[in-house]
């Protein structure tokens, strides 16, 4: 899928997309979701506009799609963020921000590596002793590195038998697994999504840095940036501005705040502006404040070349490469090299990718498990990406 333009819209029926072209004709003059921090007319209209089309096209319940170039923001929303009659997503909605958590728990890693409060590439038993002599062997080669490239061979979930009183999984859960299972691949020959592993990292960072995960977050990345709505858990007011996920069959799904082991692998919630500011933190690459950060931060640890096997890093875009849980796409065409991280958590899918070295950007979220829109999403993000990026 392209980015669209007024000149370009594909058609499957002349007659079905004419009345959809003209149902997002009176959708960009009607719909009022446009914010930008500093006045680009040419960026607001490329946001409204193909945000418009994408979200017609994919008939999802609302969608929100924020954009930096080279610092100046837009952001639009489209639908009904709570239900019908209820306003359509902006800047400070609060969503389920899923998996791209793991993109911030690679940025405390980075943070407390350049600290010196601990090795990219020390033993996972370094701050778990407890595990050396009672793990299975391939666990004493498991490394931070590992775990944050998803290479570390552990399974995408860690086993987990639900319990009548609903118990939320343990660090026990955890360690038994470890110390009753093989791992399913050697550390560092294979690429495997896990959310086990960002369990396992974020809980190592705890034990690195001698405080609580949440607190490492908000300490190294949401205070510093004034990402106020950026927790683990919502206040009351920003309940209210809470977009309400659905489930495969449209039905809305209630919202149940991650517990503490799995926090770092998926417990964020976020606003697209808090998004932004982080993209524009990570994009202003020749400012001294927080360089080596970004240096340790944005760098590739793990090629494809070479992996025996890559299993569920490509849905959206091929990983070329891995990151501290950036996935890494190379440049092809008109396309520039990107970092990029999806999420979906209790029916939000969403996803952020910006390319380093042009300044741009994109956040976009939509309120519905629908795989199919969710990967158009991601190559909607990515081409856009490709149009904004300045030659």
């Amino acid at each position: 899928m392209k980015t669209l333009s007024f000149s370009d819209i594909p058609c499957r029926t002349i007659a079905i997309r004419c009345v959809a072209f003209a149902t997002v004709l009176l959708s960009f003059f009607s719909w009022g979701g446009i914010e930008h921090a500093q006045a680009d007319p040419l960026l607001d209209e490329m946001v409204e506009f193909n945000g418009a089309i994408f979200f017609v096209e994919q008939k999802v319940p609302a969608a929100v799609i924020g954009v930096v170039r080279n610092g100046e923001i837009a952001i639009s929303g489209f639908g009904e963020r709570a239900g019908k009659g209820s306003p359509e997503p902006d800047g400070d909605t609060v969503l389920r921000i899923g998996s791209i958590t793991k993109a911030f728990t690679g940025q405390v890693l980075a943070q407390l590596a350049v600290a010196n409060s601990l090795e990219l590439t020390q033993p996972l038993t370094k701050t778990w002793p407890e595990l050396a002599g009672k793990a299975k062997a391939d666990v004493g080669n498991l490394r931070l590195i590992d775990l944050v490239t998803h290479a570390g061979g552990l399974p995408r979930e860690a086993p987990f038998k639900p319990t009548p009183e609903n118990r939320p999984i343990a660090v026990q859960d955890l360690t038994n697994w470890l110390q009753n299972n093989p791992l399913l691949f050697s550390p560092g020959k294979s690429v495997h999504y896990s959310n086990f592993g960002f369990d396992l990292l974020a809980l190592s960072l705890e034990k690195a840095a001698g405080k609580p995960f949440p607190a490492l977050v908000q300490q190294q990345i949401t205070a510093p940036l004034q990402m106020k709505d950026t927790v683990f858990s919502l206040s009351p007011e920003q309940r209210q501005r809470f977009m309400e996920g659905h489930g495969f069959d449209g039905e809305v799904m209630s919202d149940e705040v991650a517990g503490h082991v799995t926090g770092g692998a998926g417990g964020l919630y976020s606003t697209p502006r808090d998004l932004l500011k982080w993209l524009q933190w990570h994009l202003d690459r020749f400012n001294k404040d927080g360089a080596e950060v970004r240096m340790v931060d944005h760098a590739l640890y793990l090629m494809r070349d070479g992996l025996a096997t890559v299993s569920g890093l490509d849905e959206s875009g091929r990983m070329d490469a891995m990151g501290l849980g950036w996935v890494a796409m190379m440049p092809e065409g008109n396309r520039p090299f990107i970092l990029q991280k999806a999420g979906g958590l209790q029916g939000t899918f969403s996803y952020i990718a910006f390319a380093p070295t042009r300044g741009v950007g994109v956040f976009i979220a939509i309120n519905k498990f629908d795989f199919a829109a969710a990967v158009a999403m991601a190559q909607f993000a990515n081409e856009l990406i490709a149009t904004l990026a300045p030659r």
